[in-house]
């Protein structure tokens, strides 16, 4: 695709994101402290990919996100995220086994939007947006011509704040992220589909 293509699609997202945002800032009341950061223990559990081959699968793992988010109303917001976590990418073909630890990097980009309840210091919530995943082989298990990959990745869930204080509280979460699995750059390693990584979480925020 031409990459100018490309560049007038991305200002024009980011354009449409502006307006939306201005509009609705303007068209309803900010709330007290709009801004928070959350960071949160998470759990990363991946789909499995059986019925071709090279058929794929990922270990489970634990790592860690944390972001930033805005909320410009009562019903309306924007976050950002960065994660972390390492695991195995396991591919098997024909009898052989190809291992390789990762280091794996999340950055996503959502719209939020706000459920008023009736309950007090309970503030739920549903998100979509996107972003990206990195993979980055380590030294422990190396396949030859591997190399750093990135894909893109549609991100979406929702979860709840607990306010313990005005500014300091409990978040629980669910988030999904729908990828096209790594191959590494190796054709050996291809395997043309989407899988689907299901990341709950627990941790803190705090608003100013």
């Amino acid at each position: 695709m031409n990459s100018s293509l490309v560049s007038k699609k991305v200002l024009l997202t980011l354009a449409v994101f502006v307006a939306v945002a201005t509009t609705a800032t303007s068209a309803l009341a900010q709330v007290e402290q709009p801004s928070q950061i959350n960071f949160q223990g998470t759990g990363l559990f991946t789909k499995s990919l059986k019925d071709q081959s090279p058929s794929y699968d990922a270990t489970k793992s634990a790592g860690f996100l944390t972001g930033y988010s805005y909320q410009f109303s009562r019903w309306f917001g924007a976050e950002g995220n960065y994660g972390y976590s390492r695991n195995t990418q396991n591919f098997a073909a024909s009898g052989t086994t190809s291992s390789l630890q990762t280091d794996f990097h999340q950055m996503t980009a959502a719209l939020v939007a706000h459920i008023p309840t009736q309950t007090a210091g309970i503030r739920p919530y549903v998100l979509g947006g996107g972003g990206a995943v990195v993979f980055d082989p380590t030294d422990k298990f190396v396949v030859p011509g591997s190399e750093r990959q990135t894909r893109g990745a549609f991100v979406y869930g929702g979860g709840a704040n607990f306010d313990i204080t005005s500014k300091f509280g409990f978040r629980a979460e669910y988030r999904g992220l729908a990828y096209k699995a790594p191959d590494f750059e190796l054709n050996d390693l291809k395997i043309n589909k989407f899988t689907h990584l299901a990341q709950p979480s627990a941790g803190f925020f705090v608003r100013f």
